[in-house]
Parts: C-alpha cells; structure tokens; sequence
C-alpha cells in the first residue's frame, strides 16, 4: 500500500458504541427527567421538604430547651424595650454599669409591685370572696333548680361528688406534683431571666458586634440592619402593648370598683397581662372578671361589666392599636391569629404572648432585607394593590 493509498477506518469494537449510545440516553433521559416542569415541580418540594424538615428539627429543640430559650427571648425583648432608657442615660454621662443597674432594679421592682397587688388585694378580700362565692353558687343553684333548665338535685350533687373524687384521686396528687415541678423550673427560669438580662442591657451591642465577627461586605451590613430592626420592633411592641394593656386594665379595673366586684385589684392585673396576647387576652380576662361579678354580685352586676369590657375594647380597636402600635405591629389580623394559635399550641401561655412579637420581627427583617428601604425581592410591591 502506498503513503496517498486510502485506509480504512478502524470500525468500533462491538461492544463500545452500545455502551456509549445507552449511557447517552441515560444521561439524556434523567436531564429531561428532572428539567421538565415536572421535574422542578418535584425538586422545589424536595427542597421545601428540605426546609420543613430543619425549621420543625429547630423548633422540636427551642421545646426541649424552653428553660433556656424561653428566658433568654424574654430578656432580649424587655432589654429591646429598656434600650432607649439606658441610652439616655448613658448619654447624659451615666456610667454604663450605673445605667444597667438603675433599669434593672426598675424592672425587678415593677414586676414585684405587681406580684405584691395581686397578693394583697387576694389576702384582704380572700374572706369577703369566700362569702360571696358561696351565696353567688347557691343563687346559681336555686337558679339550676327553678330555671328553665330544670336541673334536679341529684344531679348537683353527682356534679359535686366527681370533683370530689377527682381532687381525692391520685390523678389531681400527680397533677399537683408536676405543679411543684413546674414552680421549680419557674424559679430556675426566673434567676436565668434576671442575669441574662442584665448582660443583655450591659453589653447588648457588644454581645451582637461579637456574632457579627463571621460576616463582611454586605452580609455585614445586612446583618447589622437585621439586629437594628429586632431590637426596634421588639422595644416598640412591648411599650406599644403596655401602653394598650394599661388603658385596658385602668378601664376594666375602675369599672370593677365601682361596681363593688371583689378582687378588682387582681383582675385588673390579670387584664393587664392577659393583654399582652393580641386579640383575645384582653376579651378572655374581661370574660373571667364578669365570672367574678356573676358568682359575687349577681346576674346584674355582671352585664354591666360584661359592657364595660365591651366599651373598653372598642376604645383599643378603633384608637389605641391604630395609633400606638401602627408602627410596631404591621401585621394582618389574620397573620396574628395564625401566630397566637401556632404560640399556643407550641409554648401554651408563654408561646401565646411570644408568638405575635417573633413574628412582627420576621416580618421587619424581611423589609430590611435588602436595604434600609428596601425588602426582599418577593416581598416587594410589583403592581398596584388595593387597600384593605
């Protein structure tokens, strides 16, 4: 054969070329298996999955360390709201440890006025109560009796022996029990509560400064809008709240005394932390003093409270939440609502009052995200929209 001589090509071993063909086909089958609309359908939902699965890993662990993070969520949010104190102070040349302790006292020093409210005012109207309970349920069960109703003796006194048997049972001893289990655990909460609060207001923009360390640029800088943006919502909520909560308790506590409710010291406090859940704390309080007025004072007494708590509660809808909380809670009624149950089915009561507040600040890191002015990108307002 010469060098211009035309050879023939090498044709494929057997083998190779059907190998290639179905690895291609392979290949071609799972990018058109996973690139379809189906396919990013599938892989979005792995991912939400993905999502789910860590944000229900996080919350499973915030339940089994309540002892700890529901301490320390409470001492951020009223170190947030003591913020603007402590830099007046400090500004005005108060040693910084000066300022701390000053705002520290004061809380401590609210917290136990309240508790010493409640505790006199049950110690001195305890026995007065007492009668009045006892004339209020033999009216209710005259009442049962004489009513529509129709309800036989037999019948009240069998409701009678089941809670008998029941605070005899060793079901109510346990109960009782997991009661002083849970005082313990208050009281360990509580000195947790104190000291965290402390370095919080002391050093809480050191403490931040310090798990900023990780990021630069603009993560930095996004980070640094997210915290500023916490602390302003959480302090705005919770003065905005105290503010309503107050109202609420002055209204619903003079109308109680004025009608000669026993215990109107205490359930205005009740109003008045009860307030603190969005919604229904304020109703559910106002629903317990008419109880009160009703076994106490008679059916008369108690539809007048229940129009005081009705008139008081109008005053808060239609003027103080617009004006005091418009710019720290700009939530819809209906995100609260799903935020109340979500904090109540988790953290019962304490979930309940921490719930609204978590979610305010969600929502304003989202605002933020991107920008003092400028939210993330599918928060943002990309068409005209009507007003609620």
């Amino acid at each position: 054969m010469g060098l211009f001589s035309r050879s023939r090509p090498t044709p494929p071993t057997p083998t190779t070329e059907p190998v290639q063909r179905r690895e291609g086909a392979a290949w071609s089958a799972q990018r058109t298996l996973w690139s379809d609309p189906f396919g990013r359908l599938a892989t979005r939902c792995l991912q939400v999955i993905l999502v789910v699965l860590v944000a229900a890993a996080l919350v499973f662990a915030m339940t089994q360390l309540s002892l700890v993070v529901i301490p320390v969520v409470l001492a951020l949010i009223i170190a947030s709201a003591m913020y603007p104190l402590l830099e007046l102070m400090r500004r005005r040349g108060m040693p910084s440890m000066l300022a701390t302790w000053i705002a520290l006292v004061a809380v401590i020093v609210v917290l136990g006025l309240i508790v010493w409210l409640v505790v006199e005012a049950v110690q001195s109207q305890f026995d007065t109560l007492v009668h009045q309970a006892t004339k209020g349920l033999d009216q209710l069960q005259s009442f049962l009796k004489d009513g529509p109703f129709q309800v036989s003796d037999k019948q009240i006194q069998s409701v009678i022996d089941t809670a008998v048997k029941f605070l005899q049972s060793s079901q109510f001893s346990s109960g009782a029990l997991a009661g002083l289990s849970a005082a313990t655990s208050f009281v360990t909460g509580l000195a947790l509560f104190v000291v965290v609060l402390f370095f919080f207001m002391k050093d809480g923009p050191v403490i931040w400064r310090f798990l900023l360390r990780p990021f630069t640029g603009e993560h930095y800088q996004r980070a640094t809008r997210i915290g500023a943006k916490t602390v302003s919502t959480l302090g705005g909520y919770v003065r905005g709240t105290a503010t309503v909560a107050l109202v609420d308790a002055l209204g619903i506590g003079i109308g109680l005394f004025v009608i000669g409710v026993p215990l109107a010291i205490p359930l205005a406090v009740i109003v008045f932390i009860s307030a603190f859940v969005p919604l229904v704390g304020a109703t559910v309080a106002g629903i317990l003093a008419a109880l009160v007025a009703l076994v106490a004072n008679g059916p008369v007494a108690a539809i007048v409270v229940v129009a005081i708590v009705v008139a008081v509660n109008q005053l808060e809808g239609n003027f103080l939440q617009p004006v005091v909380m418009a710019r720290s809670l700009k939530l819809h009624p209906l995100v609260v609502l799903l935020a109340l149950t979500a904090g109540t089915l988790l953290g019962g009561i304490i979930g309940a009052i921490l719930s609204v507040p978590v979610a305010a600040v969600a929502w304003g890191v989202v605002t933020v995200w991107n920008g003092p002015e400028h939210p993330a990108e599918f928060a943002r307002r990309k068409r005209p929209e009507p007003k609620a």
